[in-house]
């Protein structure tokens, strides 16, 4: 394919794991050699040489809200690309649409599949007024001046094909628009789902690695009972295992579309084979076995799946933030706190510490999560605020699940490879904490009763002294008993057949 000369500001053939984040864009309206376009609200200047139009110009103007543009959220444009290609297909077999200009609109769609560099074209503020209208008709207009070019045509000559009459035929933004969505969500998912599995996997590695690394465990930042650092990170790795596979479970909703709905569910300005037809095309386009929603108005209005999806998000978040909580405590210090483990060194902590070094990876990691709590509640709001057959507030649930992905794809890897992978365990000095601790009692407390232990615990706590000491002391058992409950398989599993106790 011949794509039209231009300056290539982006990257050819992204990799599907790969994070794009997001900048401020700044379009310039009035640069260089302009052609006039028109709509109801009159004519207006376009720049010559861009693949938008009118309609394009006009969001811009009248949404300069975040300085992300759709354009930075390449799922979504290739999910816009997807629809667009699955809607000319089906009105050309109906017989809607002719062949050629069929074909010339398939041919646009494949250039924005494969290449990039036709992105910075979607122009339009991701937040915006008009339920994503904006960002339909960002997509219409790129498509077919798209089309245009790579026909040897000029932009702009919507006689030969039009954004509306063709690139948009039977379709409305209220169901192009979701159906893209859900289908950029469905893509996006992936590498996030990628990226939780690599941070398991380095903690389940981390877990084996410290497996012999005997510790104290604690409850509401107070001594509990012994256990092993590897336990520890064993623990970190199942918790973000299984979401996982709580991600596949509920973005499976989003393969339930209402394509063909057009403009409130009834499909109206659209052929009765249509909906079907489209739906099966977009499928073999993108991938994922879609289906038409049984009950198209009430598909078109519900945001259900995403305030659900939205909801592990959220879920994720919260449990990376208080992973990267533990990880501070532990690594506290490194004289004065916990110091049980080491993060790896990232970057000088102080302009005014000479020497200092912060968690850095796990504090931003916390921000990220704090931002996707937020996003959670604010897609709640917008789903909550839909009104009787549509809801106006779908370009603000697709920046923030968007939004939300992309950083915990980054901050997730970030916590792997920066982090996670190389932490080092104090070996010696989490065993004396252990040797020294209180709560080493409680793996006696069977063996010389509750009210026997509790003066134990009574008295190292005050006298300053070890239990073990004590224990010995006050002839309460042997030295080869007590070595035989303190053993680090004794404390950190079931071990221990109970019986009665003879010790009081």
């Amino acid at each position: 394919m011949n794509a039209p000369s231009h300056d290539d500001d982006g990257e050819r053939s992204a990799s599907p794991d790969r994070v794009e984040l997001a900048t401020v864009q700044t379009v310039t309206l009035d640069a260089g050699e302009t052609r006039r376009e028109h709509d109801l609200l009159g004519e207006v200047s376009v720049p010559a040489a861009a693949y938008w139009g009118v309609h394009s110009l006009r969001a811009v103007e009248n949404f300069p809200i975040t300085g992300v543009a759709i354009g930075h959220f390449p799922d979504l444009v290739r999910a816009l690309a997807m629809v667009k290609q699955a809607a000319a297909r089906a009105n050309r077999i109906i017989g809607a649409l002719p062949k050629a200009k069929a074909e010339m609109i398939e041919r646009a769609c494949v250039a924005l599949l494969e290449d990039t560099r036709y992105h910075d074209q979607f122009v339009v503020d991701a937040v915006q007024g008009g339920a994503g209208t904006s960002t339909n008709m960002n997509a219409n207009e790129v498509i077919a001046n798209l089309a245009l070019t790579l026909a040897g045509q000029e932009r702009g000559r919507y006689d030969i094909l039009h954004p509306n009459d063709d690139v948009n035929m039977a379709q409305s933004t209220n169901d192009a628009y979701p159906t893209a969505l859900r289908v950029a969500t469905l893509e996006a998912v992936k590498p996030l789902q990628r990226a939780l599995r690599d941070l398991s996997l380095a903690l389940k590695e981390k877990g084996t690695e410290f497996a012999d690394v005997l510790k104290m465990g604690r409850t509401q930042l107070q001594d509990a009972v012994p256990m092993t650092l590897g336990q520890e990170f064993d623990a970190f790795h199942v918790t973000v295992k299984e979401d996982v596979q709580r991600l596949s479970d509920v973005a499976v909703l989003f393969q339930e579309v209402n394509l063909g709905a057009t403009a409130i569910g009834t499909g109206i300005n659209a052929d009765p084979r249509y909906a079907p037809l489209v739906v099966e095309e977009l499928s073999a386009i993108s991938g994922h076995p879609l289906s038409l929603a049984p009950n198209l108005i009430e598909a078109t209005s519900d945001m259900g799946a995403f305030v659900l999806f939205s909801g592990v998000l959220k879920r994720i978040a919260v449990k990376l933030s208080k992973i990267c909580n533990d990880l501070r405590l532990l690594s506290s210090g490194p004289r004065t706190g916990f110091g049980e483990i080491n993060l790896p060194p990232r970057q000088a902590g102080s302009s005014i510490m000479p020497g200092k070094v912060n968690p850095v990876i796990p504090e931003v990691v916390s921000q990220v999560a704090y931002l996707v709590i937020g996003h959670d509640l604010t897609v709640t709001m917008c789903a909550e605020a839909g009104q009787l057959q549509l809801n106006a507030f779908e370009p603000t649930i697709a920046f923030c699940i968007m939004t939300s992905m992309r950083m915990l794809t980054a901050a997730i890897d970030s916590l792997t490879n920066r982090c996670i992978r190389g932490i080092t365990a104090n070996r010696e000095h989490c065993l004396d904490l252990v040797n020294h601790s209180i709560g080493l009692v409680t793996a006696l407390a069977p063996t010389l009763g509750y009210e026997a232990a509790s003066r134990v615990a009574g008295r190292a706590l005050l006298e300053g002294r070890g239990v073990r000491e004590i224990v010995l002391e006050e002839g309460l058992l042997t030295a080869p008993a007590l070595d035989d409950l303190l053993r680090i398989e004794a404390m950190t599993r079931p071990s221990r057949t109970m019986t009665a106790r003879t010790i009081r």
